[in-house]
């Protein structure tokens, strides 16, 4: 009788092994889903500073264009 009693307590034991195997599972997953985003954010990030890198360029060579600083611009007549 008692190697019965030892069977059925491993049940619960293999339940929660299910049970945590299930969940590791889903959090894997969840973890690919959320690296695949990481990934395409940083593809992205690195687009934009390279857009960034180009307009500053651009700018550099573009000297001055003939336009005032904001700072710099004398308010229109009418004020």
């Amino acid at each position: 009788m008692h190697s019965q009693a030892g069977r059925y307590s491993m049940a619960p034991m293999e339940n929660r092994i299910i049970e945590l195997e299930t969940r590791l599972s889903y959090q894997e997953h969840t973890i690919g889903e959320l690296n695949e985003v990481v990934t395409r954010q940083q593809r992205q990030i690195d687009r934009l500073e390279e857009a960034i890198r180009q307009l500053r360029q651009h700018l550099k060579q573009q000297g001055s264009s003939g336009l005032a600083r904001p700072d710099e611009e004398v308010p229109p007549p009418h004020y």
